[in-house]
C-alpha cells in the first residue's frame, strides 16, 4: 500500500509463524516492514520478556531484527524468497527494552543468480547506531518454497514467479 510520502507497506503473511515478523507469533517481535526509497524499515519496540541483562535487549533478538530487515530488503527488491546464508553483526550500543528502535536494511549487490548481499541497522530512539550487520542471502524459486511449505497459494502471486 502506497502513500504520499511515497512509502509503501510490505504485506503481512499472517500463516506464518516467523519468530521476527509473523503477526500471529504473540510470542515473537511481529516487525512490519514500509519501503522508503530504496530501503526498508522497520519501527518497533522490544517486549520485556525478549530482554537480556535487567532492561537490554538480548544480543540474539538484536541480530534476529537484523537478520529480518535485511531478509525482507532482498525479499522485497527480488520478489524473491529467501534463506540467510551467513551474516555478521557487530553490537556498538546497548537497546532498552520498550525503547523506540528502527531497523534499515538495504540490498548491497546481487551477485549471481541465486546470491544477494546486504546490510542492516539498528538505531535508538535518540538515533544512535546501536548495531549493523551484512548478510549473504540465498534467492529461493517459488517452486521450491511452495514445495518447503513456505507460502500459501494466496500470497503466492506477490513473489516473482520466474522460475
Amino acid at each position: 500500500m502506497k502513500n504520499k510520502d511515497n512509502h509503501h507497506s510490505l504485506p503481512d503473511f499472517p500463516e506464518n509463524q516467523c519468530f521476527g515478523c509473523s503477526p500471529e507469533n504473540e510470542f515473537g517481535l511481529q516487525m512490519k516492514f514500509d519501503v522508503v526509497e530504496d530501503r526498508v524499515i522497520s519501527k518497533l519496540k522490544v517486549p520485556q520478556h525478549l530482554c537480556g541483562w535487567k532492561k537490554l535487549v538480548h544480543g540474539g533478538v538484536t541480530s534476529t531484527i537484523l537478520d529480518e530487515i535485511m531478509s525482507w530488503s532482498v525479499i522485497y527488491s527480488q520478489k524473491s524468497f529467501v534463506m540467510t546464508k551467513l551474516m555478521t553483526v557487530e553490537f556498538l550500543s546497548p537497546m532498552n527494552v520498550n525503547e523506540s528502535l528502527t531497523a534499515k536494511g538495504k540490498v548491497l549487490q546481487v551477485t549471481g543468480k541465486r546470491d544477494v548481499s546486504a546490510e542492516g541497522f539498528i538505531y535508538n530512539e535518540k538515533g544512535k547506531l546501536c548495531a549493523k550487520s551484512q548478510g549473504n542471502f540465498v534467492l529461493l524459486s517459488p517452486k521450491i518454497a511452495k514445495r518447503m511449505g513456505l507460502v500459501e497459494d494466496a500470497n503466492y502471486p506477490w513473489f516473482s514467479t520466474n522460475e
